[in-house]
């Protein structure tokens, strides 16, 4: 079986960075895409960012320029650093990872999610 754990969530001020991580374990081939969502109070989830199987990083107009995206294939880690945090970014985070395993079949797991709090 694959798990996916994430850590890193918490509490920060506005105007604060903060780290997400995401491992991967388990009977794993290779990682095809990874990304990252987020999940507001009261509303749905979103896309926020994410790496394509080319390698190439892509994120979401509201946090382009202050977030970052990055995965450690060695680890099968997928992290999101996150600097001038705001009011509107709080919520509940969760990577998402589009993989093989170690039977070349093709599947694809979300993350427990993680709580994301900005406040003074």
């Amino acid at each position: 079986q694959v798990q996916l754990v994430e850590s890193g969530g918490g509490l920060v001020q506005p105007g604060g960075s903060l780290g997400l991580s995401c491992a991967a374990s388990g009977s794993i081939s290779s990682i095809r895409t990874v990304a990252w969502y987020r999940q507001p109070p009261g509303k749905q989830r979103e896309w926020v960012a994410g790496i394509s199987s080319g390698g190439s990083m892509n994120y979401a107009d509201s946090v382009k320029g202050r977030f970052t995206i990055s995965r450690d294939n060695a680890k099968n880690t997928v992290s999101l650093q996150m600097n001038s945090l705001n009011p509107e970014d709080p919520a509940v985070s969760y990577c998402y990872v589009d993989l093989l395993t170690a039977g070349s079949n093709r599947r694809s797991y979300w993350g427990q999610g993680t709580q994301v709090t900005v406040s003074s």
